[in-house]
């Protein structure tokens, strides 16, 4: 996710016309913090981390205070916050003050790019509130729409229906919800996610669907989230060097996502395509060193300076450079694969050879000259290689990585560094 949170959550949930819970920013006054806590009756304090960061409540960083001192000491508690997942630390600047919102029903919903059914599918249940993970199958919906037609009324009527969910939360919920289509698809999201709504009951009884929660993705490739004018911090995830450099290459050909997992990891692996890049990510492990998607054909320039980035970051620690994706439908081989070839002989000619394990999996257009050039390149630098096809299975060639990266770990290294010596000796 890139934008977590309620504090620019609310005001995206406007462009819907969505009900959200009342909040105040980090540079809230004493006094908007005491009417606000006058009015709701208590507030919750959370972080504002950079980029979109989750678990925060389960990680304890979810203060609720019922008066102004409270409030002010979980501000100072929570203001500068860390919050680790897996190998990253992430660090708040800032917290937001949310009025609380008394309910007896909370709901998850969220709209998705799905891959299953390659199709926007609705997910939707009205046991909200926590990990959607944790609730069994038959308690949560999942029903794929046409977004020709976007999400109608009907859609989630018969979904609550067939869920069993209480009569009074249906028809609020049918008159809210097919609203944030609207948001998702006109602003190039691939992900909206709402958890918890809170339905709040007026002065007579009636219920009213309240977001208390918001989390969005967007395909930055697609240029109608500009029209958000969000600030450009929300999507640094990027507090390297190196992911500050790699973003700034988006270009309107070719994907550039990437994100460090281990700055001390030996695998480096630009991947090229969604489905190989989750593969890859968790098949791999602590021993990649990114998670990367360079997909969407880009050209020759921009797939040379990706490389040239990666190389310049993390060759040095390398042992292994995993060049992996699926069989593409539309991106050129030959120009990424000459690209990263042109790329690494610079390297070498600017830096020295480094000792590297080359292994290359892939398909797709062009893919025979490109593995051509990729070849004549590593035989000339004297880097040693393994060229998997395009029926290779995927999974062997991830084991193959792995188990070439152990020896080098058991030796290879000094091996392939040796040869570069005798070669130099030879010359």
């Amino acid at each position: 996710m890139q934008v977590t949170g309620m504090l620019h959550g609310s005001r995206l949930l406007q462009f819907a016309g969505f009900p959200t819970s009342e909040v105040l920013g980090p540079a809230a006054s004493e006094g908007e913090i005491k009417d606000l806590i006058s009015r709701h009756g208590s507030v919750f304090i959370k972080p504002v981390f950079k980029g979109g960061v989750g678990k925060k409540g389960k990680a304890g960083l979810l203060g609720r205070a019922k008066d102004l001192q409270t409030a002010l000491k979980e501000k100072e508690r929570l203001y500068f916050a860390e919050h680790r997942v897996g190998n990253n630390l992430y660090k708040a600047n800032g917290v937001t003050f949310e009025g609380a919102v008394p309910a007896e029903h909370e709901i998850y919903f969220s709209i998705t790019d799905s891959t299953r059914f390659r199709a926007p599918t609705m997910t939707l249940t009205h046991h909200g509130g926590i990990d959607i993970e944790e609730l069994d199958k038959s308690l949560v919906a999942s029903i794929p729409f046409d977004p020709l037609t976007g999400l109608k009324a009907f859609v989630v009527a018969n979904a609550l229906t067939e869920l069993n969910a209480p009569k009074q939360i249906i028809s609020p919920l049918v008159q809210q919800l097919p609203k944030l289509w609207e948001l998702f698809h006109n602003f190039g999201m691939t992900t909206l996610e709402l958890n918890p709504i809170r339905m709040r009951p007026d002065r007579q009884g009636r219920l009213t669907p309240v977001a208390c929660d918001f989390k969005c993705g967007f395909d930055r490739d697609d240029p109608r989230w500009n029209r958000l004018n969000l600030p450009n911090d929300l999507f640094a995830v990027d507090y390297s060097d190196f992911e500050q450099e790699i973003n700034q290459l988006r270009t309107y050909q070719g994907q550039s996502d990437v994100y460090v997992i281990n700055s001390a990891g030996t695998i480096l692996a630009p991947t090229f395509g969604g489905g190989a890049n989750s593969m890859v990510t968790e098949m791999l492990g602590d021993n990649a060193i990114i998670s990367s998607d360079f997909g969407g054909n880009p050209p020759y320039e921009k797939m040379r300076e990706v490389a040239r980035i990666c190389f310049k970051h993390w060759l040095k620690q390398t042992d292994v450079l995993f060049i992996i994706g699926g069989k593409s439908n539309n991106t050129d081989i030959f120009e990424t694969f000459r690209a990263i070839a042109d790329a690494l002989r610079e390297h070498f000619s600017k830096n020295g050879p480094t000792p590297l394990y080359v292994v290359v999996g892939r398909g797709g257009p062009n893919l025979v000259r490109g593995m051509g050039a990729l070849r004549d390149t590593l035989e000339a630098l004297g880097i040693p290689y393994h060229i998997f096809g395009f029926d290779s299975d995927m999974s062997e060639v991830v084991g193959f990585a792995r188990r070439i990266d152990e020896w080098m770990k058991s030796g290879g290294r000094e091996q392939i560094e040796a040869s570069f010596k005798g070669s130099r000796a030879a010359a």
